[in-house]
């Protein structure tokens, strides 16, 4: 099955020029456009697409408005930020409204696919070369984490590499109870909240 696609940027040329190149990928299919963050709640609401790849700022409700919408009610939808420009406060709160991926418009075509790809597959995808170094500085000060086992390292990797809490069980042969604890300790010495915040903090600090 294609990944299903809701695209929404407010730009009718670079919306045209986006469903033009996801058309062109046989395991995608652009079941719905919009040119306002409102379209593409309603959008989403109408197709229930698979991947909302969405423009962070537009006219009148932003980008971050429609995430926070479509975050009020459940949603298999996984959404995309595309965008020219970010904040480093915006980074954490996309991030909180469960934005899955972020990348920047001055990206590779290929960057973009790449990041949908992943995320429709349950990965989470950051332009990470600019982005982790924000979200760093807004949510991670120097110095806050503490030194992490050779074990829980390991697990660190692992969760970068995408893998979630029964594949890396089975890989360690180890109970999926024994990950989550492990999880949770390094969530605590690394001062994250989630597993997208441990992979920018990882990245950051240059442990994958």
């Amino acid at each position: 099955m294609p990944i299903r696609l809701v695209l929404a940027d407010d730009h009718p040329i670079v919306l045209s020029g986006l469903q033009q190149f996801f058309d062109r990928q046989e395991d995608m299919l652009v079941v719905g456009s919009a040119t306002s963050a409102d379209g593409a709640v309603a959008a989403v609401r109408a197709h229930e697409p698979d991947v909302l790849v969405l423009d962070l700022r537009m006219p009148g409700t932003s980008g971050i408005d429609a995430l926070r919408t479509l975050g009020a009610a459940p949603s298999a939808t996984r959404a995309v930020l595309l965008t020219a420009a970010i904040r480093d406060e915006e980074v954490v709160e996309a991030v909180q409204l469960g934005a899955r991926g972020i990348v920047l418009k001055e990206s590779s075509p290929e960057s973009l696919l790449e990041c949908v790809r992943r995320v429709h597959a349950g990965e989470q995808w950051i332009d990470h070369d600019t982005l982790a170094k924000a979200f760093d500085r807004v949510v991670h000060p120097a110095g806050a984490a503490t030194a992490l086992t050779p074990r829980e390292l390991e697990i660190v990797r692992m969760v970068a590499g995408g893998l979630r809490n029964r594949a890396i069980a089975d890989r360690l042969s180890i109970t999926e109870g024994t990950v989550k604890v492990h999880l949770h300790n390094i969530y605590e010495k690394m001062g994250v909240d989630g597993r997208l915040e441990l992979v920018l903090c990882a990245q950051q600090k240059r442990l994958v």
